[in-house]
C-alpha cells in the first residue's frame, strides 16, 4: 500500500506565493517521475510541473518563470513553489507520483487527494 499526503493549499491574493507539499508513504521501492496537476471548475485536470529520477523537469507554458518544482528523494516529497500567482491558477492541485512497490513490480502512479488553490483579492 502507498499513500501520498498533499499539503499547502490555501486562499492568496494575487501576486502571493504558496509552496504545496506531497509525501509518499508506504511500499516503496523507488520512484521515477513526480508531478503536479491542476483542475478548475468545469476544466479537464492538466499537467501544472513534473520532474524525473535525474532531475530534468518540465512546465506547462502557463507557469513557466513563475513555479518551481523540486524533490526531496530522502523524504519521497515532491513540492510545488508557487510565486507571481494569478486568479486564473485557481485549483484544485493533484500530485502524481510515478512508484515502484517492490523490485519485481512495474510502476504505478498514485494521486494525492487534492488541495485548494484560490488566488483572489
Amino acid at each position: 500500500q502507498v499513500q501520498l499526503v498533499e499539503s499547502g493549499g490555501g486562499l492568496v491574493q494575487p501576486g502571493g506565493s504558496l509552496r504545496l507539499s506531497c509525501a509518499a508513504s508506504g511500499s516503496i521501492f523507488s520512484i521515477n517521475v513526480m508531478g503536479w496537476y491542476r483542475q478548475a471548475p468545469g476544466k479537464q485536470r492538466e499537467l501544472v510541473a513534473a520532474i524525473n529520477s535525474g532531475g530534468r523537469t518540465n512546465y506547462a507554458d502557463s507557469v513557466k518563470g513563475r513555479f518551481t518544482i523540486s524533490r526531496d528523494n530522502a523524504k519521497n516529497t515532491v513540492y510545488l513553489q508557487m510565486n507571481s500567482l494569478k486568479p486564473e491558477d485557481t485549483a484544485v492541485y493533484y500530485c502524481n507520483i510515478d512508484i515502484r512497490s517492490t523490485y519485481y513490480s512495474g510502476n504505478t502512479g498514485y494521486w494525492g487527494q487534492g488541495t485548494q488553490v484560490t488566488v483572489s483579492s
